[in-house]
């Protein structure tokens, strides 16, 4: 007795319709994408009409002149980098790195040294950091 075998169909996937759905959606999304233009920001630094918080007596005081010089606790420093930064943070903390470490910023001073500051801090380990500004000149 003879059988047949059943001849059996290869099975295929159709990547066809696949592809057509990931291109539909990869146009979708960047049609639906806005870019914002981050250049036309305007910002006006340092004022705050907040109230006055209190500072730790055992605060550090990190000041940034309108040069980008620093001084920690009205100390000026020798050089402007941030290593002297770090080190004169270090020698005035010593192991104590939960006290409040305040950066006071002139309103013309550098950005690039403000980060360094803020860098510095963050690198040592502090933890609680503030700010300074002024109150906004009466009308």
């Amino acid at each position: 007795m003879r059988f047949r075998r059943q001849r059996r169909e290869e099975v295929q996937v159709n990547l066809t319709p696949l592809i057509d759905v990931v291109f539909l959606l990869l146009i979708f999304f960047m049609v639906s994408t806005t870019f914002t233009r981050e250049t036309q920001l305007q910002i006006d630094l340092p004022e705050s009409s907040s109230d006055q918080a209190q500072l730790d007596q055992r605060s550090l005081e990190i000041m940034v002149d309108s040069q980008g010089h620093y001084a920690v606790n009205n100390q000026p420093l020798l050089r402007n980098d941030s290593d002297t930064l770090k080190q004169a943070l270090a020698e005035l903390a010593g192991n104590r790195r939960d006290q409040t470490v305040v950066i006071t910023g002139d309103a013309q001073a550098p950005h690039q040294a403000m980060i360094y500051a803020l860098d510095a801090v963050g690198q040592l380990g502090f933890t609680k950091v503030s700010y300074t500004t002024r109150l906004p000149d009466a009308p």
